[in-house]
């Protein structure tokens, strides 16, 4: 059984367009939605634990009503789970869903340290919504973005949630590839020989989104699909690419630091411009 969808709720405006956002694609997508408020109890409060607790639970069970009565037919849980924060959202058993604070595409998406650690650390894709995000972003005709980078398994798992929410929203897709002219001395011999056979960097690149692309277009030929390749770093070229997209796409690889764990420098980027709501898809 598909597991739900989960959307982290907390009655902000950006929680409301998170699940908001995730009861229209548990819809298309014929899934549960799971809506989860992870609460911890403030030792400052003026009332008890058990009118904390109470709190908790009657705001998700008034969230649940409200999204059963836009989406009759939806099959809605709720959950409201006491403990630390971040390791009850990134429990999710699938995609999980959550709000952002944003004014406007310049700022693009306000991550507090929740969401940075929620984004490292989760073991399936996270999509961040903006509080004002509504549904205009999927109007018929705009695609969803995705970056694609390395070999075809680098990029794999993106690629897989990209097209897999396309086809669910008859969509399209456009698979994005960067490049830039490095030193001669970063090509290995191997590199130098590949590079000569195709006739030069940019066919190189062409060839190469084109391999990774191939499984996917294979598995899900109604979906209509455009590739890009351009020159420039990878977090710039695909917000160029994302200007009329109606969901980007990005892999994370996340690093392991003293201060704890970072996306990569291409997710946190697209993250804090792009105009409209971003999936961080874990590398497989």
């Amino acid at each position: 059984m598909t597991a739900p969808i989960t959307a982290g709720f907390d009655g902000t405006d950006e929680s409301r367009a998170a699940l908001s956002w995730a009861a229209r694609e548990a819809v298309r997508q014929g899934r549960a939605l799971r809506i989860l408020h992870a609460w911890q109890v403030h030792p400052d409060a003026t009332v008890d634990h058990a009118t904390q607790e109470g709190w908790a639970r009657d705001a998700v069970a008034a969230a649940a009503r409200e999204t059963a009565d836009r989406h009759p037919g939806l099959d809605v849980v709720t959950d409201s789970v006491e403990g630390p924060v971040v390791d009850t959202l990134t429990a999710a058993e699938d995609l999980l869903v959550l709000g952002s604070r944003g004014h406007g595409a310049v700022v693009g998406f306000l991550l507090g340290s929740v969401g940075q650690q929620v984004l490292a650390s989760a073991a399936h894709p996270v999509v961040l919504v903006r509080a004002g995000d509504g549904a205009a972003h999927e109007a018929a005709g705009r695609d969803i973005v995705v970056g694609q980078e390395g070999d075809p398994e680098d990029s794999a798992a993106a690629m897989e949630f990209a097209f897999e929410t396309a086809a669910a929203r008859g969509a399209g897709v456009r698979a994005v590839r960067a490049w830039t002219l490095p030193p001669l001395f970063a090509y290995s011999p191997g590199s130098l020989r590949l590079l000569d056979e195709v006739g030069g960097p940019e066919p190189y690149e062409r060839k190469a989104l084109a391999d990774a692309v191939r499984p996917w277009r294979e598995r899900h030929p109604k979906v209509p699909v455009t590739e890009h390749i351009e020159m420039g770093s990878a977090g710039q070229v695909l917000l160029a690419a994302a200007g009329d997209a109606q969901l980007v796409v990005v892999g994370r690889r996340a690093r392991r630091t003293a201060v704890g764990a970072r996306i990569g420098s291409v997710a946190h980027g697209v993250l804090h411009h792009a105009p409209c709501p971003v999936a961080v898809v874990p590398h497989a």
